[in-house]
């Protein structure tokens, strides 16, 4: 370990030595092979390998879809799960999908954290949303009579990274869209999306229609809790126009106007609380599938009446935290949502914008940029051997709300094997 040098000019020179040499370990899959097997570090979000990601084969935009998407992300071909069930219909009946649960499941492997389904109909399971009927199971206690709650979802707000471990469910996101071409273009962006640590701004409008204004309330704790780490803008209009900077937009109405003039960057989140956005095709109200062609890499609409409940939508201040952390948007998405029963995910499902960055810019020269929603703690520990035992190197370290950015030597050959954790 060499000199260190970093965008924060109040450290010391070991302070700043420790702060790289973690933030060294936060993210380091762009290294070789003989790097990674001398660090060890804790799961930001999904990868690849996390995901099965589903086809019909009887659809021939599934399959088209299904392959582009499993080069574009790399999907292991032993993660590829392949159905063959008739597919020109917005809902599938109960009996049938139970069926093919039971295919998915024997074919899931045990690992398989969340779903990516390559398809946009159908997308409703009877009473459910077929992205949460592929998580919970298909159970009525997901849906709702004359306006009632509806069961809670165990992953909401969790700090989990290992949901089918830890809470028994596998969250799902549809690679949704009319053609291959726009499904083509939403994959495209959640994978430039990675690691860009996009300057954008969240978009946050009470309407005045009221009865879809009623997650409005939360909006001003998202600008009080993201105060310097993202730009919030709370707007009490019923339209946007001409932004350039759209990274995350959340409103209430049964249309939104003026998507087309709108720039949405790479893995943005939006969507609207309205009851039939979740209808993605023959709608009464904005299909949540405008979002995506006006550039949105992620979106979610429920696809029977949730009675504005708020709990039955994102929450922007979960979903914007989640996404800081450097989780994928499946997992974002997923966990702002109590209640999920009805509401159907789509979007690019490991777009990752927030994630760890480390690149080599010379020989044993690196720097990293770590995004994060709080003041959070590091430490780091060594071991001559993989096995351990570990110990500190040093005092536990700080990291500050928003970007930060440092640039560090590191000689993977001599430095033995590190360790990091933080809170």
């Amino acid at each position: 370990m060499h000199t260190v040098q970093s965008d924060m000019p109040d450290m010391n020179l070991t302070m700043q030595k420790l702060v790289v040499l973690i933030s060294f370990l936060v993210f380091f899959t762009a290294f070789r092979a003989e790097a990674q097997q001398h660090i060890s570090l804790p799961h930001t979000g999904f990868t690849p390998d996390d995901i099965a990601l589903i086809v019909n084969d009887a659809d021939p935009l599934s399959r088209q879809i299904g392959d582009y998407y499993q080069k574009a992300r790399k999907i292991p071909a032993e993660n590829v799960i392949h159905l063959r069930f008739p597919s020109d219909r917005r809902v599938l009946p109960i009996k049938e999908f139970k069926q093919l649960k039971t295919i998915i499941d024997e074919r899931t492997r045990s690992h398989i954290q969340a779903y990516a389904v390559a398809w946009t109909e159908p997308y409703r399971v009877g009473c459910m949303s077929l992205t949460s009927a592929l998580a919970f199971g298909f159970d009525k206690k997901f849906c709702s009579k004359q306006c009632t709650p509806t069961a809670p979802n165990p992953y909401f707000n969790s700090s989990s990274r290992y949901p089918a471990n830890d809470h028994q469910i596998r969250p799902a996101m549809m690679l949704a869209g009319l053609s291959f071409e726009q499904v083509k273009k939403l994959i495209d962006r959640g994978v430039a999306s990675d690691h860009s640590f996009p300057d954008g701004t969240a978009y946050l409008l009470s309407t005045s229609d009221k009865a879809r204004n009623s997650r409005s309330s939360g909006f001003k704790m998202a600008a009080e809790e993201f105060l310097g780490v993202f730009a919030v803008q709370l707007l009490d209009t019923d339209v946007i126009a001409n932004r350039r900077d759209v990274l995350f937009y959340f409103t209430g109405l049964p249309e939104v106007n003026m998507l087309q003039s709108l720039n949405f960057l790479p893995g943005a989140l939006a969507d609207h609380l309205t009851s039939a956005g979740g209808v993605l095709t023959s709608s009464r109200q904005m299909s949540s599938l405008r979002w995506l062609e006006a550039g949105a890499t992620a979106s979610y609409g429920t696809v029977v009446e949730p009675c504005s409940y708020p709990q039955k939508f994102p929450s922007a201040v979960v979903a914007m935290f989640h996404y800081a952390t450097g989780a994928t948007a499946i997992e974002a998405y997923w966990k702002s949502v109590a209640w999920p029963g009805q509401g159907i995910f789509i979007g690019e499902p490991l777009a990752k914008p927030f994630a760890p960055l480390l690149r080599k810019v010379d020989i044993d020269q690196f720097e990293l940029k770590i995004f994060s929603p709080n003041a959070s703690i590091l430490k780091i520990e060594e071991s001559a051997a993989a096995a351990g035992p570990f110990k500190p190197i040093a005092h536990e370290h700080p990291i500050h709300r928003g970007e930060n950015v440092f640039q560090f030597n590191f000689n993977e050959k001599k430095e033995g094997y590190l360790r990091l954790q933080w809170h």
